[in-house]
């Protein structure tokens, strides 16, 4: 009777309890495998994700070096055009003195006359003159204006922004439209300083201009209560119209500024001669140190100037200055 009721006890357990671990294991296996494939996804989706990433940032590098070859194709245009003009212009003066009228001819007698007389020493030509006082900057010339370099100017008179005047009657709005058509590089620039430089100088009022580019950092007001040489300066300066730089200033560099002045300032280099004396790798490092936006800046030619300046050599610097742009050969 005790076997009995033992195997109905057994039965029992095994009809039910068995059940329900196969039941406990098979609902472990199958969220087992639920989580299995749900981590699977995860990865699958966070690939994904990654993959993603990484063709929007090619997508953006990509649009941003289109932007940037655009902006240098139009740069291209703008300078070929000038070399077209520039060669119909040297083309008319050699046609013009082609077509000079011949020399009268002279009498046999008055030959045999020259003949026996002694030739005078010829008369050196004349050099041709430089213009003179503020006749000399010539509404063209954009580059007077504080935030305009060579390839600025260029985008502008690409644009149809010719003369101090045309460029004194844009908003800055009507500038920030312009330099939008040129990539990110040029978005960042702030132009809102160039139109009223533009008329000043327009107007001839250099003293004024020369007073507002100085309280200027790359043609943006600093509001630091600092003073520097203004852009117009230099070239009055080059001019001989106003005094040279003072002793060791080293924005007589072509390429330094008023903050990377202070730069170099902090590091040490405070006079030309120090300056001169200073290898291309320890400026740069200077400037790298300083963070990214000083980086682009090249001063290969700075040590020679800085030498030029120390010597007091003038007359050779600006002869440099003149064949270098922001400082670079």
């Amino acid at each position: 009777m005790y076997i009995l009721s033992s195997f109905c006890d057994m039965h029992w357990l095994l009809s039910w309890i068995l059940p329900f671990l196969l039941g406990l294991l098979l609902g472990w296996w199958l969220w087992y495998r639920y989580k299995r494939m749900v981590a699977d996804l995860e990865n699958k989706i966070s690939g994904h994700k990654r993959t993603i990433a990484d063709l929007e940032a090619k997508l953006a590098a990509c649009k941003s070096a289109r932007a940037d070859l655009e902006g240098d194709l139009a740069l291209a245009k703008g300078r070929t055009r000038e070399m077209e003009s520039e060669r119909d212009r040297y083309k008319k003066a050699l046609d013009a003195k082609g077509s000079a009228p011949a020399a009268p001819a002279v009498p046999a007698a008055a030959v045999s006359s020259l003949a026996a007389t002694p030739k005078a020493a010829p008369t050196p030509a004349a050099a041709p003159s430089k213009p003179k006082g503020y006749a000399g900057l010539k509404d063209d010339n954009l580059q007077i204006i504080e935030g305009i370099g060579p390839k600025m100017e260029s985008v502008l008179k690409e644009n149809g922004v010719h003369t101090w005047s045309a460029l004194g009657a844009k908003s800055t709005a009507d500038l920030q439209g312009i330099l939008g058509n040129y990539g990110d590089r040029y978005k960042i620039i702030n132009p809102e300083s160039w139109s009223r430089q533009a008329q000043l100088a327009a107007s001839g009022e250099w003293m004024a201009l020369s007073a507002l580019q100085k309280e200027l950092d790359g043609g943006v007001a600093t509001g630091s209560g600092t003073t520097s040489n203004a852009k117009v300066d230099k070239m009055l300066i080059k001019m001989g119209l106003i005094r040279k730089y003072v002793e060791n200033d080293l924005k007589v560099v072509e390429g330094i500024g008023p903050k990377i002045e202070q730069l170099l300032n902090k590091a040490g280099i405070t006079t030309w001669r120090r300056l001169a004396t200073s290898s291309k790798e320890t400026i740069q490092q200077i400037l790298s140190d300083a963070g990214s936006r000083y980086k682009l800046a090249d001063p290969s030619t700075w040590p020679k100037q800085a030498q030029l300046a120390a010597d007091g050599e003038w007359d050779k610097l600006e002869e440099y200055q003149d064949y270098l742009q922001g400082g670079k050969g």
